[in-house]
């Protein structure tokens, strides 16, 4: 449990960050990267080029969760 200061509310309290995981995703002839942070990286032809998209995102330090629409 996350310790709170006294008068602080639970939404002042700080948020433990999940580690990211990554995997790729076929779709037909298309590959993608795919974050347990909401991240989805651009459709591809390359699975090495989706990989290399999911090491660039893992890499980022404070990567967002900037999900995209497919």
């Amino acid at each position: 449990m996350i310790p709170i200061q006294p008068g602080a509310t639970p939404a002042d309290a700080p948020t433990a960050v999940a580690p990211h995981s990554v995997t790729t995703v076929e779709r037909g002839s298309f590959c993608l990267a795919r974050c347990t942070c909401g991240w989805t990286g651009p459709a591809r032809r390359s699975r090495d080029r989706a990989r290399t998209d999911a090491e660039e995102h893992l890499s980022t330090p404070g990567a967002a969760p900037e999900a995209r629409t497919i």
